[in-house]
């Protein structure tokens, strides 16, 4: 998992995730990442080349798959992911994925179309992220954000909180719900909230990262909706 730097979720709620499956491990790099906007020092963040650093570290413990363990191209679009896999996968030979990546494969696993989204992001961010979803063929459907330009305080926000959130969205009507960044608390929202599949970043992230290695997520019924998505 290529793990941003001022990350303190995605870690721990991984490895929760994981606490009934021994067999599975997963296996954390940190690069650089400090705030999340539209600027262009928040965006250099996410050049290629701090992620092949990453990955050639976590290549030396002969890993299965490789893991951007990070949202953003959710709003710089899937182009910039695929040619972050690409570079990655050049460099150490390991299939790559993303957060991003893997949210618009399950979506489509799941046969979702009206989607709802969670963040805690800026409305700008927000925005982008909501426009490259329609771009994809997505109608979005409810959102809520928190107008937070993060990183480390995204954590902050209480997993109350988000579980409101994601019944607003889900009170609005919508195929599946998208809680989209890896260091906000969305673990307990997409196991309380019924009726609609809700998809935390950090469990999609690792559903991602186990059909890279070629591995069956029914392995991990702690994934939820997801562990029953091939």
């Amino acid at each position: 998992m290529l793990t941003p730097s001022s990350n303190t979720v995605l870690e721990p709620a991984t490895a929760a995730l994981l606490a009934a499956t021994p067999h599975i491990t997963a296996h954390f790099q940190r690069l650089r990442v400090l705030s999340i906007t539209l600027e262009g020092g928040s965006t250099g963040q996410f050049d290629a080349g701090p992620m092949v650093a990453a990955a050639e570290m976590l290549a030396d413990a002969k890993v299965h798959a490789l893991c951007w363990n990070g949202t953003s191209g959710a709003w710089l679009g899937l182009e910039a992911d695929r040619a972050i896999c690409a570079a990655v996968t050049r460099a150490t030979s390991i299939p790559c994925t993303t957060a991003t990546l893997a949210l618009h494969d399950a979506l489509h696993a799941l046969g979702a179309r009206r989607v709802g989204l969670v963040t805690p992001y800026l409305g700008a961010v927000q925005a982008a992220i909501l426009a490259n979803l329609r771009a994809e063929g997505f109608v979005t459907a409810g959102e809520r954000h928190l107008e937070d330009p993060g990183n480390y305080s995204f954590a902050d926000h209480p997993p109350a909180l988000v579980t409101r959130l994601v019944g607003e969205v889900a009170a609005e009507g919508c195929d599946a719900i998208a809680i989209h960044c890896t260091n906000f608390r969305g673990l307990e929202a997409a196991a309380t909230v019924p009726g609609v599949a809700v998809l935390d970043s950090v469990a999609v992230s690792l559903w991602g990262a186990l059909r890279a290695a070629g591995g069956n997520a029914a392995s991990v019924p702690a994934l939820g909706v997801l562990s029953q998505v091939a």
